[in-house]
């Protein structure tokens, strides 16, 4: 039998909008700083590296689709960010693994918020300078209004 979890994160997936999507990933990425944190208080090495590296994966995922000719200051902010929660996950193995790990599921958990209400915003009306600093191709973009249409009528 499938996780029931896994099989919900996946259909959402499937219908959210391309920033719905970046939302998404820094879920996944809360998702295992947390999983982490848990296997830190649990001594277990195996599981922390395992979430950790899931981590720096979807960080470095999200890193590589910035576009900084369309999302200029914005991007760069977030390419920033991205360097060093990478960076700050990697000292997650010394005695302060606890605290950096409670610190960046916080952060990216306060960012996912803003990617979602984003996304609302969107809906609402396109904010071409935050889609392209999510690396966000427009052609998706309009994939996501268009699905949005035919699932509101």
């Amino acid at each position: 039998m499938r996780d029931p979890a896994r099989a919900y994160r996946e259909l959402s997936a499937r219908a959210a909008s391309p920033v719905g999507l970046v939302a998404v990933l820094y879920e996944d990425i809360v998702r295992s700083l947390r999983r982490a944190l848990d296997a830190v208080q649990r001594n277990n090495i195996e599981r922390r590296t395992l979430e950790l590296s899931r981590a720096i994966l979807v960080i470095g995922y999200l890193q590589s689709v910035l576009d900084y000719e369309k999302g200029g200051e914005i991007a760069q902010r977030l390419s920033d960010f991205y360097n060093s929660a990478r960076s700050r996950i990697l000292e997650c193995s010394g005695p302060n693994a606890q605290k950096l790990l409670e610190s960046l599921a916080a952060e990216f958990s306060d960012l996912d918020i803003g990617w979602q209400e984003i996304d609302h915003q969107i809906s609402q009306q396109a904010e071409p300078e935050l889609v392209a600093a999510a690396g966000v191709p427009a052609r998706l973009l309009r994939r996501g209004e268009s699905r949005r249409a035919r699932m509101s009528r």
